[in-house]
């Protein structure tokens, strides 16, 4: 009889594709997908420690499933990802409900942890490739899928955790990344996003030689099938010419770029070890745009960090003011146990609140325009599901902006040339150009 999981995703997109490595990791031990908890033979937490409170959110979520474990005593809990690297043992001490704790590095694992005994915690970082011990992506897939091509970052920002949960910089080797890419898209995939803590610092052998992000992205465009490549989270350090490039030579390579910033103040980049400047990032900005006119820009912004004045805080604004960004993330600073900056003092609330509204305010300003401006021009949809009125499709622009078209003919998987007729904040209305 099938057992069934449960996995409740946390954060980035890394998290979503770990999180479909685990479900097939775990499907030759007989588990198949649920959508509710309360079914589940085995609730997995796949956690992300970049967010605010992210230990407190796993912990409120594992109170909440005490009383299921409750009724359900040979229920497995289980907790995976960046939270279960950092914490451990700490999280069975204070759960003692939870069956086992695998790390980031280690979900490979996953089914000899399920059938050994209670409380087993595995946060190593092995030798071995999780990659290479992980089963085959399996079952037909959706239109559009992540890949991830690098993990784990060498950057040490003061405020990050990465670097300590999901270790150093390593990048898979390229003849597995194109073999992974090709199955996918032998299983219906058209749309490929790169996925990595610092994914443009992606290194790898071609044909002999060394090769970055822009040259693999050129031998994933040869693969017959596949329209569409992305790529995030990138640094600004990591930007480099023959990637630059990619964006001006590689049509399959679409329009957008997340390129966090996190502040506008050289002083405050400093202090967070960012090893740029706001005009090394605007010079930056500039070549990207040369190269690709049409690119739409989105970054990360982070507010209130230990230190910072009105005047640190003004020179954000005006770098958002320079750029003008298509969307953008942005969070009030929030101290990770262990990272250099967790030992500052923080500002006050207040203080930190009132910052965040105003750039917030700001960041909604521009995405506004951005999606203004696209009324009355074409662009190409990916469609990715049906939407909720008859005849709609629902899917994403080269721009990676949420469009719904007026497509009564229209399937899943279809590439649609169409004029976008509305515009809200967060998405667009279009129909089919004939």
């Amino acid at each position: 009889m099938a057992k069934k999981l449960f996995i409740k995703t946390y954060g980035c997109q890394m998290n979503v594709y770990d999180s479909e490595r685990m479900a097939e990791a775990m499907a030759p031990e007989g588990y198949t997908l649920t959508d509710r908890a309360e079914d589940a033979d085995m609730v997995l937490l796949n956690t992300c420690h970049i967010r605010e409170k992210a230990g407190e959110k796993l912990y409120s979520d594992l109170g909440r499933l005490r009383p299921l474990k409750n009724a359900k005593p040979d229920m497995k809990i289980g907790v995976a990802g960046c939270v279960a690297q950092a914490e451990g043992d700490e999280i069975i001490r204070r759960m003692p409900m939870v069956d086992l704790v695998v790390g980031s590095q280690a979900y490979h694992r996953l089914p000899e942890l399920v059938r050994g005994p209670r409380h087993a915690v595995d946060t190593d970082f092995p030798v071995e490739d999780k990659f290479d011990l992980l089963p085959k992506r399996t079952g037909k897939r959706g239109p559009a899928a992540f890949l991830t091509v690098q993990e784990g970052c060498d950057k040490f920002c003061a405020f990050c955790v990465v670097p300590y949960t999901r270790g150093a910089e390593v990048s898979r080797p390229v003849d597995r990344v194109l073999a992974e890419a090709r199955d996918l898209v032998d299983k219906g995939v058209r749309e490929l996003s790169l996925l990595g803590q610092n994914v443009n610092a992606y290194h790898g052998q071609l044909e002999g030689r060394d090769i970055g992000l822009g040259a693999l992205i050129e031998a994933l465009a040869q693969i017959d099938g596949l329209s569409r490549i992305r790529y995030m989270t990138s640094h600004p350090n990591d930007m480099t010419d023959d990637l630059i490039a990619a964006h001006r030579d590689q049509p399959k390579l679409m329009p957008y770029l997340h390129l966090p910033v996190q502040a506008g103040s050289d002083r405050i980049l400093k202090a967070m070890n960012r090893k740029h400047t706001a005009d090394d990032y605007l010079r930056l900005i500039d070549r990207i745009r040369q190269a690709r006119p049409d690119i739409l820009l989105t970054s990360d912004f982070i507010v209130g960090f230990p230190g910072e004045t009105d005047a640190d805080f003004r020179a954000t604004l005006d770098l958002v003011e320079k750029v003008g960004f298509g969307m953008a993330y942005s969070f009030k600073y929030s101290a990770r146990p262990g990272t250099p900056a967790a030992e500052k003092e923080t500002l006050p609330d207040a203080v930190t609140d009132a910052r965040l509204s105003e750039l917030q305010a700001l960041i909604t300003r521009q995405q506004r325009a951005a999606q203004d401006a696209m009324v009355g021009r074409e662009t190409t949809v990916l469609y990715e599901k049906a939407g909720r009125l008859p005849g709609q499709m629902v899917g994403k622009s080269e721009h990676l902006m949420a469009v719904h078209v007026t497509d009564p003919k229209g399937q899943v998987g279809d590439l649609v040339r169409v004029r976008v007729t509305a515009a809200s904040t967060n998405s667009l209305a279009a129909e089919p150009v004939a």
